[in-house]
């Protein structure tokens, strides 16, 4: 009887450790894709860059602002992507800041479009739910969260 619980641990640690290889072989497949589109998004802003000199400025000015905000979301997948590889596991505050340059750049887009007002407060009360999840997530992480004794 003892020997079928064995069977089963080793059966369920190799099944683990393989998960854990073919997950790092897709991140790492996935992270190379994000450093090739962010390399590849750097270039065509900076090329849309010189084009829009001849165009109106504030034009300009939105495409430059929605494009870098594209890249700063795109960094923040890299760095949630590369913490799971450095930790073992992705963090919540990672996701959230994430999540929080995406909904920034979306936005920032809004912002050059005319919205009705419903929309605008939807997108506000998204931000701060996630500024308060966020503040949350930091508060009770693990790391911070005090046993009975420490009390």
């Amino acid at each position: 009887m003892d020997s079928i619980g064995a069977i089963i641990k080793r059966l369920s640690d190799g099944t683990s450790r393989v998960f854990e290889g073919l997950a790092k072989v897709v991140l790492s497949i996935l992270m190379g894709a994000i450093l090739f589109t962010m390399g590849w998004a750097v270039f065509k802003l900076f090329a849309g860059l010189i084009i829009s000199f001849k165009a109106d400025i504030h034009e300009s000015l939105k495409t430059v602002i929605v494009n870098s905000l594209t890249i700063l979301a795109l960094l923040e997948v890299f760095r949630t992507t590369l913490a799971y590889f450095s930790e073992g596991r992705v963090k919540v505050t990672y996701i959230i800041d994430t999540v929080l340059v995406v909904i920034l750049t979306e936005v920032m887009a809004f912002w050059f479009r005319d919205l009705d007002w419903g929309k605008v407060f939807m997108m506000i009360a998204l931000v701060l739910s996630l500024v308060v999840t966020r503040i949350l997530a930091i508060r009770f992480s693990p790391g911070n969260v005090k046993t009975s004794e420490e009390l």
